[in-house]
């Protein structure tokens, strides 16, 4: 199955829960998650299941103005 993160094709093999996804991509913290475009707060990770078609945003905040 294929699901977009930060707008590129990814491929799994199976639906996985957020964490999981995360371990895998291991972005540079500190970050934030959109799943299906919706913020995600780190207390509900566990809950969120990555499946076909997907998409998440992983964005890193920035300083400056």
């Amino acid at each position: 199955m294929t699901i977009q993160v930060n707008g590129k094709a990814y491929a799994l093999d199976e639906e996985v829960p957020l964490p999981e996804l995360l371990a895998r991509l291991q972005p540079r913290k500190p970050f934030a998650v959109a799943h299906n475009g919706k913020f995600v707060p780190r207390s509900q990770y566990d809950a969120h299941r990555i499946a076909a078609n997907d998409q998440i945003e992983i964005v890193q905040p920035s300083v400056g103005g």
